[in-house]
């Protein structure tokens, strides 16, 4: 089988839906990148200080290629640099810091970011001291979490990681068509050219 089809997400400025609604706390998040719960203990997180309850992470990594299925469709997404930038001065800019879900499933009150950037120098950044590895133009978030029940989910290892809740345009960038899909083309087109006779 030939390689996945690669589909990059960008914000398109006029569509006035398009950015991050809300960041998830998941098990497994999809940029494959745990977040650090800052506390003394040590568990599965490195942590600093935990009366603080405070956790940092990567939202959005440019340029990762993140496995998809829709049905018996695969594919990969990604993000550029700065479409990555964008979505992180939206989710600031159209105040959505107290936006928070569950495994993208249920709302969740008293988690909010309380810190957002993108990375620049990864060597003297604040990811690089809590060993999150972050790429040049990766977005990192801290959050705040004041729900009790959800910040000992965290230490129990329950969340592991941020994903982003929002909505994107493609901007489809295929790197090789598999056979099914050449063979959709090859039928529209014969549908076309039957409707026109």
């Amino acid at each position: 089988m030939g390689k996945l089809d690669l589909i990059e997400l960008y914000i398109d400025d006029s569509k006035i839906e398009d950015g991050i609604d809300a960041i998830s706390l998941v098990e497994y998040p999809a940029i494959e990148e745990n977040f650090i719960a800052l506390s003394k203990q040590e568990i599965q997180l490195k942590t600093i200080d935990e009366e603080k309850r405070i956790i940092i992470g990567l939202a959005l990594i440019p340029d990762l290629e993140i496995y998809r299925r829709q049905g018996e469709y695969e594919y990969n997404i990604k993000f550029s640099k700065d479409t990555v930038r964008k979505a992180s001065e939206l989710y600031m800019k159209r105040l959505k810091v107290h936006n928070s879900t569950l495994e993208h499933k249920e709302k969740t009150d008293g988690v909010f970011t309380i810190e957002s950037w993108i990375v620049e120098d990864p060597n003297n950044d604040k990811t690089n001291v809590y060993g999150l590895n972050a790429n040049v133009g990766s977005w990192a978030v801290v959050q705040k979490i004041e729900n009790d029940e959800v910040w000992n989910d965290i230490k129990l290892g329950k969340y592991k990681g941020f994903s982003i809740e929002g909505i994107f345009s493609e901007a489809e960038s295929k790197k090789e068509l598999s056979k099914q899909t050449e063979e959709e083309v090859l039928i529209e087109k014969i549908k076309q050219i039957l409707n026109n006779v």
